[in-house]
């Protein structure tokens, strides 16, 4: 995550998150450290997994006291195993204490999410399938979860509903007909933008085709029914699949032909990595 999108996304939805839990004051670590003494803790991983969230990791100790002093021993994207010592925190022990949850929720999430990912990922491999995530993220926290996705060698599907022009059952179903929806996009919408649409029969694929859309979503179907599709649109249109896509059932897809699979499981379904901050002392 660089600098500008820390600063302008990042910093106040960690703000919000740090006020979320820190409405008038810590009052159990008030109650034991009433001035400021100077301490260091680590961060230890305590399971095998893929890093994300280092940064934000940091950053919620530095919006709470900038002097803080973070020392880094893995990045975005490192591969840890059980018991490595991830970073080392030093300053004022009250800022340790009141932070620790906040930036570990972030960093825990990130990396469950970047570990799945990257297990997904692997199981695509040499398939020339494209894996790509979801809009089925946590409230606020979008901007964090999508970067984890992208740290786990996933893509992103269209960030928000500003960002592209996907037409699905319920689009369908207000504007008449696949045929019409996509009339009417490409009327409204500017002509960079792809638009895609999703289906559910090979009739729906069919007409999809025949009305120029740039992207067929193939939802819900049958590896079976979707090679037939991938054989209708034999080129005309990029195709993705969706539909309750998971680590345990993704293999299914490497041969279908599908340029693209998007799985809201990624960010909706993927277990935290476990990590830990211990040993704090002061210094």
């Amino acid at each position: 995550m660089n600098s500008i999108t820390m600063q302008l996304q990042a910093d106040k939805l960690i703000r919000m998150a740090l006020e979320e839990d820190i409405t008038s004051e810590d009052v159990s670590t008030n109650a034991v450290m009433p001035t400021n003494v100077k301490g260091t803790v680590d961060l230890i991983a305590k399971e095998d997994g893929v890093i994300a969230g280092m940064d934000v990791y940091a950053r919620v100790f530095k919006l709470l006291d900038e002097s803080m002093e973070i020392e880094m021993f893995c990045q975005d994207g490192d591969e840890v195993k059980k018991g490595d010592l991830m970073a080392k925190v030093t300053g004022d022990i009250r800022v340790l204490l009141s932070g620790e949850r906040v930036a570990l929720n972030y960093l825990q999430r990130m990396s469950g999410i970047a570990t799945y990912t990257r297990s997904v990922v692997k199981l695509l491999e040499g398939s020339g399938v494209t894996l790509l995530d979801t809009r089925k993220t946590t409230p606020n926290c979008r901007v964090f979860e999508k970067y984890a996705v992208r740290v786990g060698g996933g893509c992103n599907h269209r960030y928000n509903l500003s960002d592209g022009v996907l037409l699905k059952d319920n689009h369908i179903g207000a504007a008449g007909s696949i045929t019409k929806a996509i009339q009417m996009a490409k009327a409204y919408a500017p002509f960079v933008r792809k638009i895609e649409i999703e289906t559910e029969t090979l009739e729906q694929v069919a007409e999809a085709v025949e009305a120029g859309a740039d992207i067929i979503m193939l939802d819900n179907m049958t590896p079976e029914v979707m090679k037939q599709a991938v054989a209708l649109i034999d080129g005309r249109a990029q195709t993705e699949c969706s539909g309750n896509i998971t680590k345990e059932n993704i293999a299914r897809i490497r041969e279908i032909g599908v340029d693209f699979v998007s799985s809201g499981a990624l960010t909706h379904s993927a277990p935290i990595l476990d990590i830990s901050m211990k040993n704090l002392h002061a210094v």
